[in-house]
């Protein structure tokens, strides 16, 4: 928790990974969030890719895309193959 507070992007990540699993700590959404955003914005691909997914379950594609295409270019994989998905669904075009 310390690490997240001075800023450290892993540590964000993995905070959000915590608080979405319960791992340790009780399951919080809100805290889910917030971590995952603050490590998107640092630039962690697996936030980026997580909070992606997320908003797809929601329903909100166009944010969604918004994500995956980040965490695509920043090299996740799993981001360009949803990506791709998302382009075949009409909900991306090129």
């Amino acid at each position: 928790i310390k690490a997240a507070a001075l800023g450290d992007v892993e540590a964000h990540y993995q905070l959000s990974c915590l608080y979405r699993d319960g791992q340790g700590v009780e399951k919080d959404e809100k805290k889910q969030l917030h971590h995952a955003e603050e490590a998107a914005i640092g630039g962690h691909p697996d936030a980026r890719y997580n909070l992606g997914c997320l908003e797809g379950r929601l329903g909100r594609m166009d944010r969604a895309a918004k994500h995956l295409i980040i965490a695509a270019k920043l090299g996740h994989d799993q981001s360009l193959e949803y990506v791709k998905d998302l382009c075949k669904a009409g909900y991306v075009s090129k």
